[in-house]
């Protein structure tokens, strides 16, 4: 596995002035009141977005209700290379990015302090992520930042319609609304790759799917690649196995695995998140239930951290022995799937990995257990396997499909199977805001890198990125850091400046 040297500078940031930010810079930046005037929302609750999230607030329209491939739409400026919901969304969904930019401070100030540099200018970047207020405003950081943006969405149920409408609004090529079905989730992808005349250098994706169409239906593209940059498990292990059988044509930067995206993103985001697409979905107590969580990664153990407040009764499965010892110094009782299957109240899956909740668990559940999942796929969960003639599907809301057995048994299954916090309600853009900003920072260094500093393989970010992406973050809670004295840094063997931490050093 390649990883950047910690000590090597990076000829993306070695001399951007931009990067130089004092911290009195940042507290100004984050004490000036929103720059638009007027009354704001009185609650997010409420919102437009919110509102896609858990469609059953309001009607559906019979304007929305006609497939958005069926529909030509253009917006105030007479673009037409876009397609998604309804682009009379676009006000709701400004107002939503406007929220989301007070709580992303970072990548507000790469805008300030490089948007005169353009770091990216010449970029023209495809990406496949969740489309949400907070992933708008990465996007528009991007093309702030001087790059050119086509978009689509790597899950079929998290887009946020009026976020797409405002994104379009605004001169992004965008693919994707709320709902979407197998079929449209790839013609969407391929809508936004095959366009005609433009042809993407960098890749932004979220789960891998938009590099393995390019890999299978666009090979060609691959040859004006700069590089991909992935977020998620499930990418990251399709990006290592091409790595691996000597396919990997480009460089790829893995954020995944990057100290700010696995501490903040995987634990605090998952451990916030939980219980808010929980409660929005289902109407249950969650004090003495018990509950199986698949997985005590940094997902897992946010959702377990987020439970057990609540006084849930937690249970543990996993294969890695460390992991599964992190599990009992918590309090927490480590079990496989099958021991404990037959009590649970609840089971959410954490693993990244496939059939982890099979037709034989799902046979021994008892009637009314929950099931979700809280990793990028919906992989995790055997759906095939419940869809079956004995087997009946009640959707009784929106994400909450009752499966019933011939015995008149009901399990409860949400979003599909889909990841839970994006397909049934909103996440923090605080958090959110970290991991933009070390995507937006991968793109810059692969898009800038002189030839030949990167061979075709997967790359971790640096430590000295890391640390920057955190001190971009720390204002907001008025924080002072400690500067090292020479002496002492000299005494630690490391610059005063950082990294402070080696690349083996596990947080």
């Amino acid at each position: 596995m390649a990883r950047w040297d910690s000590c090597e500078s990076s000829s993306a940031f070695e001399h951007a002035q931009w990067m130089k930010i004092q911290v009195s810079d940042q507290q100004e930046e984050f004490n000036k009141p929103p720059t638009k005037a007027g009354p704001r929302p009185l609650s997010h609750s409420v919102s437009q977005s919110s509102a896609d999230s858990f469609s059953s607030v309001g009607s559906v329209s019979s304007e929305d209700e006609c497939p958005p491939q069926e529909k030509l739409q253009k917006t105030s400026q007479g673009l037409t290379d876009f397609c998604i919901k309804n682009i009379k969304q676009a006000p709701f969904g400004r107002k939503e990015i406007d929220i989301a930019q007070q709580g992303m401070p970072a990548l507000m100030i790469l805008r300030k302090r490089a948007g005169g540099e353009k770091p990216l200018a010449g970029a023209k970047v495809v990406g496949c992520t969740h489309i949400t207020a907070q992933t708008a405003v990465l996007i528009e950081t991007l093309a702030a930042l001087g790059a050119q943006c086509r978009w689509a969405a790597c899950n079929i149920f998290s887009t946020q319609n009026a976020v797409a409408a405002a994104l379009a609004e605004g001169g992004i090529s965008v693919f994707a609304w709320k709902g979407e079905s197998e079929d449209d989730f790839w013609w969407c992808i391929d809508r936004c790759v095959a366009a005609d005349s433009w042809e993407p250098n960098l890749i932004l994706d979220d789960g891998g799917d938009l590099t393995q169409w390019i890999y299978k239906k666009h090979p060609s593209l691959f040859k004006k690649l700069k590089g991909i940059v992935e977020e998620s498990v499930t990418g990251i292990y399709r990006l290592y196995l091409l790595s691996k059988a000597g396919k990997l044509c480009v460089p790829a930067m893995n954020v995944n695995d990057s100290v700010t995206k696995q501490k903040f993103d995987n634990l605090y985001c998952c451990k916030e998140s939980i219980l808010d697409g929980l409660k929005r979905t289902i109407d249950v107590m969650f004090g003495g239930k018990q509950v199986v969580v698949c997985g005590y990664g940094e997902v897992g153990k946010g959702c377990c951290a987020a439970l057990k407040g609540l006084g849930a009764v937690i249970y543990v499965t996993e294969v890695d022995p460390i992991c599964a010892l992190q599990a009992c110094m918590d309090g927490l009782r480590v079990i496989t799937l099958s021991e404990g299957i037959r009590h649970a109240d609840m089971v959410i899956t954490c693993t990244g990995n496939k059939n982890v909740v099979t037709r034989e668990h799902f046979d021994r559940m008892r009637s009314g257990c929950i099931v979700c999942n809280m990793g990028h796929s919906n992989t995790e969960i055997d759906l095939a396997s419940l869809r079956t003639r004995e087997l009946k599907w009640h959707r009784v809301r929106p994400q909450v499909d009752h499966i019933i057995w011939p015995d008149g048994k009901r399990v409860v299954l949400l979003a599909e199977g889909r990841l839970l916090n994006l397909s049934c309600s909103t996440v923090p853009s605080f958090v959110l805001s970290v991991t933009a900003s070390t995507q937006a920072l991968a793109l810059i260094e692969l898009y800038n890198a002189p030839a030949g500093r990167y061979k075709q393989d997967v790359y971790l970010l640096p430590k000295k990125m890391d640390e920057y992406v955190a001190s971009l973050h720390l204002p907001m809670f008025d924080a002072h850091v400690t500067e090292l004295t020479e002496g002492q840094a000299q005494y630690l063997g490391i610059s005063k400046h950082g990294p402070f931490k080696p690349n083996y050093y596990r947080y």
